[in-house]
């Protein structure tokens, strides 16, 4: 591709400033394995070890047919973000800018305060959860203090919580490439000190582990409505576990050189990398059935009844790296950037990152005592669905409406007769695919028949956004006004 036509050469500073520009393809550093990381990250995580690890116990279901349903998930995932990431790596813009030929240049501020709220929100709680790791390590360390809480955390809680949000802060405040040398640092740490613990866990288990993995691996049937439904449920819940990086997955691969490379990254990262994570789950397992009598599928249960200092400093250090590694991933660079675009004149990718880390300051810190007790988590994961249509809208615009050509000159321009100014910047018939699609969506969050559809409730909102976009939008025309290659 010609990075001519990555040039902005008419600069309006209300829609542009150098964190949205096109990224030229000369001065990009990503390849597979930074990709593959980004996955990595993504699924090694306090939360994602036990979502890996319950699945072969929670639905009754024979191990095989549990391995198929993680890697057919893998799959979808990467089917989805290969469809969103491509546009990103032909012009080399995040998704804030991307939304902004479907949406107009002013209507794309309204996807992206609502990505930005819920990457926000979950940075905060994401932060309290990478602290008690460092408190688990700490605890160790000096022990667990006076017993005193304020705002239902001890003093080391304290200690902890406010060194993992200074450190993620000095970590951004490096900039895009730092960050990229964490994810590259933190993904393979992870799975070296996952092995150590898999092959400690079997030596220590000795030859009663293969009984216990098959005993786990052989399932029991006990899913309501059987295998099918156990096997489509694993299925949903492993895409639902993605879908907060579909959408903005643009947001990284605006940084690598090729598609071939994004496409190798997503292939190895999602439905081998994901299959192979939850194999090692599966035997750790299996291991603490044999050793402890109880099939422990937290990480930080596991790591206590060994009661082992060196295992628990090494313990604690990874769970930090992992969950720091997903709450870059998933809830702070897609909001950083989103920020950026509501106020490119004020607000660059680093002010976008530290509105980001103190708002989800407080609600790091109110996690405990307020937040988790009032159903807000509730209302940020309505938030989250509710998203889902954008995702179908932007890809049925970009395949099927502008033939995978836009002009990235318009996209930062407010001229009224500009090809994505549509009615004072916004697009109407995109919002009304929105709105009828988003129905639905919050329907699945909020009405308990729907509720049980999991992943499948994202795509059924997506794949709608995209079919009354398809509906409304004209097709004729918009090639040659979104012209440019």
């Amino acid at each position: 591709m010609d990075d001519s036509n990555l040039e902005i050469k008419h600069i309006d500073s209300s829609l542009y400033n150098e964190d949205l520009a096109p990224i030229k393809h000369q001065d990009r550093s990503w390849g597979w394995f930074e990709i593959f990381n980004v996955w990595s990250n993504d699924i090694q995580s306090l939360f994602g070890y036990t979502l890996a690890a319950s699945l072969f116990l929670s639905y009754g279901l024979n191990g095989w047919a549990v391995m198929a349903a993680i890697i057919l998930a893998g799959c979808v995932v990467m089917v989805l973000v290969n469809l969103t990431g491509k546009p990103s790596v032909k012009y080399g813009i995040p998704f804030p800018v991307m939304i902004r030929a479907s949406m107009g240049v002013r209507g794309a501020n309204f996807p992206a305060l609502l990505r930005a709220i819920i990457g926000i929100f979950w940075y905060g709680v994401q932060t309290y959860f990478a602290s008690t790791a460092v408190t688990l390590m700490l605890t160790a360390l000096w022990g667990a203090g006076s017993g005193e809480t304020f705002l239902g955390l001890s003093g080391t809680a304290w200690l902890a919580f406010v060194i993992v949000w200074v450190f993620q802060i000095a970590l951004f405040w490096q900039g895009i490439d730092k960050i990229k040398v964490f994810l590259n640092w933190a993904g393979p740490l992870v799975y070296v000190v996952m092995l150590v613990l898999m092959a400690i866990v079997w030596f220590e288990a000795g030859g009663e582990l293969i009984p216990a993995v098959g005993t786990i691996f052989s399932g029991g049937g006990s899913y309501e409505g059987g295998d099918i439904a156990a096997f489509t449920a694993i299925v949903g819940t492993m895409i639902a576990y993605f879908a907060a990086v579909v959408i903005n997955f643009g947001d990284f691969t605006r940084f690598v050189r090729s598609e071939r490379e994004m496409k190798l990254g997503n292939l190895v990262g999602l439905p081998l990398n994901v299959a192979f994570f939850s194999f090692i789950a599966l035997i750790i397992t299996a291991g603490t059935l044999v050793l402890f009598g109880d099939a422990l599928t937290n990480p930080a249960d596991i790591v206590e009844r060994v009661d082992s200092l060196p295992l628990t400093i090494i313990a604690a250090l990874t769970f930090f790296a992992a969950t720091v590694g997903i709450n870059l991933v998933a809830n702070f660079i897609p909001p950083a950037y989103d920020l950026a675009n509501l106020f490119p004149r004020l607000i660059s990718f680093r002010i976008g990152g530290l509105i980001t880390a103190t708002v989800a300051f407080f609600v790091g810190a109110l996690w405990v005592s307020v937040i988790s007790q009032i159903g807000i988590p509730g209302f940020v994961n309505a938030l989250g669905s509710v998203v889902a249509p954008f995702y179908g809208i932007i890809v049925v615009d970009y395949y099927l409406i502008k033939r995978q050509r836009l002009n990235m000159e318009q996209l930062f321009s407010s001229d009224p007769q500009g090809a994505y100014y549509y009615n004072k910047g916004w697009n109407g018939k995109a919002l009304l695919a929105f709105g009828l699609a988003a129905v639905f969506s919050i329907s699945t969050v909020l009405v308990p028949a729907l509720s049980n559809l999991n992943g499948y409730g994202w795509l059924l909102g997506a794949g709608l956004g995209g079919l009354f976009y398809y509906l409304l939008m004209p097709r004729t025309g918009l090639v040659q006004s979104s012209a440019g290659n």
